[in-house]
């Protein structure tokens, strides 16, 4: 899939999201948090597992206890402009309990965390209902929560109808089972499970194509998509815990599990192994990212690392153990593939074989033709 030449491209900068300064912003601010870790490697409070991996384990008296946080982004504005809250409690549920799952950890509980333009009645409990059904989905509970109404600092794409919506997901894992991928090797098999569309990731660059670069409204139908803009972006992220759960208690030796959201498949160089990855059985991407390239005239490589491009979330297992982890992971109806493989690369880079790209975290893709030797 390649933009068309004759059309100036779209890209996530020029949508508005500046990826250099959130990246450069981000290390500065975790210097100062890594300050409050404690200093003995063992014992209470001690942090285990991988920095910046998809969720974090802190040692709770010998019980791992998994932690995150993560929100739907500007999903909310496509909830605002459609008038429809309840499915994105469903996002804010996956995108938490995905990336818990990700470090071994078996999802708990979590809480919510609503700001909003005006409490209005029928919109928290349209938000209540999506939250209670990614629970269900997820087998969680939510424990509770808070509604902070800030008129002066939350606006929205409808005036008055401004929100949003994040979560902290806690879960539990044996601190002997915390996994982060150091046990990835060269020649282990890379599995994906299909995604349901463009997740919670990639809005801004999307609400830019359709809504200013189209001139579509949330209720036109677009060619291609057999649906409206509007359902085609809000439609809920994917929950993989079941199958992941079920896949970590099987007799498979999984080596990694990855959540691909932001960045897309350059979320697999988290992994704490140095090893490249060569995705070249990659499923063609559903319309909805074909219509967004051939809308914004958006290059292969900003695809790639913008969206997740039909794929939600990937495990690495040693290739003898493929057929049944394919058999397992596909059991909640998923679609589900091998995707790629683990190759040696001590530079860490990701290869896009059809699109002819390859990445590296921080930096993006290229065309493979065109990158450094």
């Amino acid at each position: 899939m390649a933009a068309p030449p004759n059309r100036p491209r779209t890209d996530y900068g020029s949508a508005g999201v500046d990826t250099d300064a959130v990246e450069a912003g981000l290390a500065g601010l975790v210097r100062h948090i890594r300050t409050t870790w404690p200093a003995a490697t063992e014992g209470l409070g001690a942090i285990k597992g991988r920095s910046g991996y998809f969720a974090s384990v802190v040692d709770f008296g010998g019980m791992g206890v998994a932690v995150c946080t993560d929100g739907i982004g500007t999903k909310a504005l496509i909830a605002q402009m459609t008038g429809r809250y309840d499915t994105v409690g469903i996002d804010c549920v996956a995108m938490n309990v995905n990336d818990l799952v990700c470090v071994g950890a078996r999802p708990v509980t979590l809480v919510d965390y609503i700001a909003v333009e005006q409490a209005e009645p029928a919109m928290l409990e349209a938000l209540g209902a999506g939250l209670a059904e990614g629970a269900r989905r997820a087998g969680v509970s939510i424990a509770g929560g808070e509604i902070a109404a800030m008129r002066d600092v939350i606006k929205g794409a409808v005036p008055g109808a401004g929100f949003d919506l994040a979560a902290t997901a806690v879960g539990r894992v044996a601190l002997d089972a915390v996994n982060t991928g150091a046990a990835v090797q060269p020649g282990d098999s890379i599995v994906g499970i299909a995604s349901s569309g463009i997740h919670s990731n990639g809005l801004t660059l999307a609400r830019r194509v359709f809504f200013e670069r189209a001139g579509l409204t949330v209720a036109d139908h677009v060619e291609g998509l057999g649906e409206s803009a509007g359902e085609a972006l809000l439609r809920p992220t994917y929950i993989y815990v079941r199958e992941a759960l079920e896949l970590l208690a099987s007799e498979v030796p999984v080596h990694a599990l990855a959540h691909i959201t932001g960045d897309g498949f350059l979320n697999l160089t988290r992994i704490e192994a140095k090893v490249g990855m060569r995705l070249d059985t990659l499923p063609a991407p559903p319309p909805v990212f074909a219509v967004l390239q051939r809308l914004g005239g958006i290059a292969d490589a900003e695809m790639y690392r913008v969206f997740n491009m039909g794929i939600g979330f990937c495990v690495i297992v040693p290739p003898a153990h493929e057929a049944r982890a394919i058999e397992i992971l596909g059991g909640d109806g998923k679609a589900c593939r091998r995707i790629g493989t683990v190759v040696e690369d001590a530079e860490e880079r990701v290869w896009i074989g059809q699109a002819g790209l390859v990445g590296r975290a921080g930096e993006g893709f290229v065309r493979e033709d065109a990158a450094p030797a």
